[in-house]
């Protein structure tokens, strides 16, 4: 079935239509990246895009086609699969979209991130925006691991520094079963070897898998609770986006400097 929130799949007077209802824009972010022996390299771009489609719907609010090619890096050439832009390109990138959106009559943007390794641009990019934008266009992000303290608790169970872990086997279980090769499951689990460290390591030296957790603990039982908690939370976001205002009167704003992000 359509569904009409979804842009990519409507002509550019829907979309008009769309933005006189309501210039709320969302913009998912996924991945493309090793996730195990036992998760699909598209995880965290199934996870984005099925919670915003849900969600969207909820909130009727509409939700541009998710980007699956972002911050990736950190997981190194040690294993297949992983596609990455630099953080640098990838703030660039965003900083271009927000733009693309508010020239072409869009209000707000919130972005729906569900990689972990996107969320250091992804705040740099907001920063940029929410300034050079400021009184064009509102925008603002969250991350899918932790919208709320149970969500949290879910994904973090079993690893920290979680990927490719019993909560994304759980999403994945549920969304896409086909894609999760069951029979690797338990040689895809891998302990969280980063507590208590005080410096950053790319995957590949923290991992022996590729993931951190447990997947082989994953069921789509819980696959499916959980990402009915994931989108009732964000649509109640979305439902306080629409709404959401500058707490200031605009003759308190001030700006950058002219220039500053040339």
């Amino acid at each position: 079935m359509l569904n009409r929130y979804c842009i990519e799949s409507l002509t550019w007077p829907k979309v008009q239509a769309l933005q006189a209802e309501c210039p709320l824009l969302v913009l998912p972010l996924g991945a493309t990246e090793q996730h195990g022996p036992a998760l699909p390299i598209n995880t965290d771009t199934v996870i984005a895009d099925a919670l915003c489609r849900d969600a969207c719907q909820r909130a009727q609010v509409a939700m541009a086609p998710v980007i699956p090619y972002t911050s990736s890096a950190a997981h190194t050439d040690k294993w297949p699969g992983t596609f990455s832009q630099t953080p640098l390109s990838f703030i660039q990138t965003l900083v271009q979209y927000a733009k693309w959106a508010e020239a072409t009559g869009w209000k707000k943007l919130y972005i729906v991130n569900a990689h972990a390794g996107n969320d250091a641009p992804l705040r740099v990019a907001v920063d940029q925006v929410r300034i050079e934008l400021m009184g064009r266009l509102q925008i603002g992000f969250l991350n899918t691991f932790f919208i709320t303290p149970e969500i949290e608790a879910h994904f973090t169970q079993d690893a920290k520094d979680l990927h490719a872990n019993k909560g994304e086997c759980d999403l994945m279980l549920h969304l896409a079963p086909d894609t999760v090769d069951l029979d690797a499951l338990e040689s895809a689990d891998d302990p969280d070897r980063t507590e208590d460290l005080i410096f950053s390591y790319p995957v590949s030296q923290t991992s022996l898998t590729g993931g951190t957790g447990y997947p082989s603990r994953g069921t789509a039982a819980d696959g499916q609770m959980l990402f009915e908690k994931m989108c009732l939370a964000i649509a109640a976001k979305l439902e306080q986006a629409k709404l959401e205002q500058a707490p200031l009167a605009e003759s308190e704003w001030g700006s950058a400097p002219d220039g500053f992000y040339s």
